[in-house]
């Protein structure tokens, strides 16, 4: 394949196009920042499910602003984590009496869309941090048209990183767009029309 058409697939994050292998167990950490400006935006519950969690940037970032935080993950990394709990994957289907906050595996969201909404409480809300481009997509329309979120916070000014590893000084996703979807569960699933603000 001619290296510009790499460089195109690259920039828009196609898996397949990597310069690198993808990180081990998709771990692509987010920059604190970034759930800052979440919740700068929208409120949410002082409790706070973190469900992939990596190596707890979030977490500790949460902590940080005052919030009760559980932190779990598919796998223990060098974070301590609350357990070791797949999220898409425990017997446990009881609602949660927390807010979700998280970055899901990209290669999962459509799973995490799902498996989150069905834990949400009445009134729950779940943030999912992806690509822009996450917008689009036959089967995400399909989730979408079944659960619309409430709200997409789109970064006008790109992320400075969203780094493979939890390596932010020696990567950059500057060609990437990201922003939050938010959902809200509610008995009439009254969000029908998506709110895009931009922050």
């Amino acid at each position: 394949m001619p290296k510009d058409k790499e460089s195109n697939f690259r920039n828009i994050g196609a898996s397949n196009h990597s310069e690198s292998e993808r990180a081990t167990l998709d771990l692509y950490c987010t920059e604190p920042r970034a759930v800052v400006e979440l919740l700068k935006h929208e409120q949410f519950s002082n409790r706070i499910w973190e469900c992939a969690a990596g190596l707890g940037h979030l977490s500790e970032k949460m902590k940080e602003m005052g919030y009760d935080v559980l932190s779990t993950d598919i796998v223990q990394r060098t974070y301590p984590l609350d357990r070791e709990q797949d999220f898409l994957f425990f017997d446990n289907c009881e609602p949660t009496d927390r807010d979700i906050i998280t970055n899901p595996p990209f290669e999962k969201s459509g799973e995490f869309i799902e498996r989150g909404y069905m834990m949400l409480r009445n009134g729950g809300k779940m943030a999912l941090f992806m690509p822009v481009r996450y917008l689009a997509g036959k089967a995400r329309r399909q989730i979408y048209n079944r659960m619309p979120p409430k709200v997409v916070y789109v970064f006008s000014s790109r992320m400075s990183s969203c780094a493979k590893n939890g390596e932010f000084d020696s990567h950059s996703n500057s060609a990437i767009d990201f922003a939050w979807f938010v959902w809200e569960k509610t008995k009439m699933n009254r969000y029908k029309k998506t709110k895009i603000v931009w922050i």
